[in-house]
């Protein structure tokens, strides 16, 4: 059976999968080839055309369209989503639940005019409507390996709910408890990036980033989102959470007049600067409080009786420091994140979601390597278009391990691209932890990003537990760690001001061609670690083919990149 999995059903980050026979053949972004970032106002045209052509499938192979939004479950809870909602946006609260059928057309048009665009005759399509969290959390579910697990799903939104707890049990999702928008920590989270002048839906992680640098305690959230004892739930402030349009600070903001005259202007620039980094760690702060809570509340039984797994997806799932709260918390004692946990991992998870309720297992997720890959001669043609030095490379892994302990940034361009938002060795730039300076020059030369955000590392399994202080699996940066003290100073680049590390443990089985880079940079230095950061410039979606490589070459300050068997230099 071929299920093609589409999102998203929000106008931004769109995204295609293939299920074939139970297994993940293919999975990409929209944003990697129209290098716009988050695909905003496109539609999946090119990421369905590409999982076609990497499954060998033409439209009229594909049995199920599978796509992560449902009339059915925003009919279900319209009712309730008006009552919570009339006196905060009436608007909207009277479009929801007065209009839905027109946002069902809305969907099934987008759907369409994609698919007509790939080749699909629309009369014979089949659609499967997915649930969005029940997609959400069949990405993380389905997908993690384990029969058994307390199961959380948490956005800004979807139809109109914006947390799902759940439970599994023999492949079997079980709800427990919904949260109706507009009580939204992803929303919450959502408008704090704003005020702090971030793009939202796009900079929450710098918020999360930003948060070590300030002290709780400072300042106090607690009339923004609270929680209530006797209603088991929590709830956000109309008044200062993604407000209705009438009470915004500017009509192209989210957060409230009420808020600039409690805080102070919003935070302008790149610097860090009080009151601001202390409004980012209340912020982080209150997201794990809440969070905790509900993971006490209605996922404590489950996880005790199941020994502590749960799966986490939606795009909180991404915060890494509350991932690892959840751990240190003892509630949680294996933690499976879904490596595209925002909205366009919802074609991934419908599609599996569908592929289980029709009696098709599918395989556990091992890898994020799902995207395109090229030949060295498409590589070589590129390269001679372009006019750049370069040479060919019998051991690319080898030399370019040597240019590292040397000091030298490299561009690292190799296979199959990563499914999600994270580099995980074969879209990356990589450097020497061991040399200081390294991360300014990389944010400063080359991703022309903010000088205080922190970098990630990739290390060795076999050292990862002497590193890191734990045994818990870490293949896809999804959660941060704790770095041992003898530790921190020796690979000090990739260590946050607060101690912690959003590590990737690599695999030789997983990627050996990256291992290998690794192994033979410990084999000169004695350390096991690189630091891998993503292969764009700030504002960029991650580089998807050997041209997007060369152009981010050649508007950056990066003087080498490994692409394929070829070490292209400046």
């Amino acid at each position: 059976m071929n299920i093609l999995g589409i999102a998203s059903p929000f106008g931004h980050d769109h995204s295609a999968c293939i299920i074939a026979g139970g297994k993940v053949v293919a999975a990409a972004e929209e944003e990697r080839f129209t290098r716009k970032k988050h695909a905003e106002g496109q539609s999946p045209v090119n990421a369905i055309k590409y999982c076609l052509k990497e499954a060998g499938l033409s439209p009229q192979d594909i049995d199920y369209i599978a796509y992560p939004w449902s009339l059915e479950a925003l009919r279900e809870k319209r009712g309730e989503y008006f009552w919570r909602t009339i006196f905060k946006r009436p608007s909207r609260a009277y479009k929801r639940f007065f209009r839905n059928r027109k946002s069902f057309r809305q969907q099934l048009n987008f759907i369409a005019t994609a698919l007509k665009e790939c080749g699909f005759d629309i009369e014979k399509v089949k659609i499967e409507w997915v649930e969005h969290h029940i997609a959400h959390i069949a990405s993380s579910y389905y997908l993690s390996g384990t029969e058994n697990a307390g199961l959380l799903s948490m956005d800004a939104g979807g139809e109109v709910t914006s947390t799902l707890l759940a439970y599994g049990q023999d492949k079997k999702i079980y709800k427990i408890k919904e949260i109706i928008a507009p009580d939204s920590l992803g929303n919450f989270y959502s408008t704090m990036t704003d005020y702090l002048g971030f793009k939202r839906s796009n900079g929450e992680y710098k918020v999360m980033g930003m948060a070590p640098y300030g002290e709780s305690g400072k300042i106090d959230l607690s009339h923004m989102v609270w929680w209530d004892d006797r209603r088991k739930t929590y709830f956000c402030s109309d008044d200062y959470v993604w407000v209705e349009r009438s009470r915004r600070y500017r009509k192209d903001k989210v957060y409230s007049r009420k808020m600039v005259e409690e805080f102070g202007p919003p935070r302008e620039g790149d610097d860090l600067a009080k009151p601001y980094i202390h409004i980012a760690r209340a912020t982080q702060d209150k997201l794990e409080e809440i969070t905790l809570k509900l993971v006490e509340v209605y996922l404590r039984g489950y996880l005790e009786k199941h020994e502590g797994r749960l799966c986490f997806s939606g795009g909180v799932a991404l915060n890494v420091a509350l991932n690892r709260k959840l751990l240190e918390s003892g509630l949680v004692r294996r933690l499976w994140v879904q490596p595209a946990s925002h909205d366009a991992g919802g074609s991934l998870g419908a599609g599996v979601y569908l592929a289980v309720k029709l009696g098709e297992p599918v395989e556990e997720m091992t890898h994020v390597y799902l995207g395109p890959a090229f030949s060295n001669r498409e590589i070589e043609e590129e390269i001679r278009r372009y006019g750049f030095r370069f040479s060919y490379e019998k051991d690319i892994c080898e030399k370019v391990s040597q240019l590292l302990y040397r000091g030298e940034v490299v561009g690292w361009f190799q296979g199959r691209m990563e499914w999600g938002p994270r580099a995980l060795g074969n879209r990356s730039i990589l450097g020497n932890p061991t040399i200081k300076g390294t991360a300014d020059k990389i944010n400063a030369q080359i991703k022309f990003r903010e000088k205080w955000r922190p970098f990630c590392p990739s290390i060795l399994k076999e050292f990862a537990q002497e590193i890191l202080k734990t045994s818990h699996p870490a293949p896809f940066m999804t959660i941060a760690f704790r770095v041992n003290p003898s530790w921190q100073e020796r690979i000090a680049e990739v260590v946050h001001v607060d101690g912690t590390c959003r590590p990737q443990v690599v695999e030789r089985e997983i990627n050996p061609k990256f291992y290998r880079v690794i192994e033979n940079f410990y084999h000169k230095t004695g350390v096991p670690v690189v630091i891998n950061t993503s292969l764009n410039r700030r504002g960029e979606p991650i580089v998807c083919s050997p041209k997007d490589a060369l152009e981010m070459f050649k508007g950056s300050g990066l003087k080498y990149l490994a692409i394929g068997d070829f070490l292209v230099s400046k």
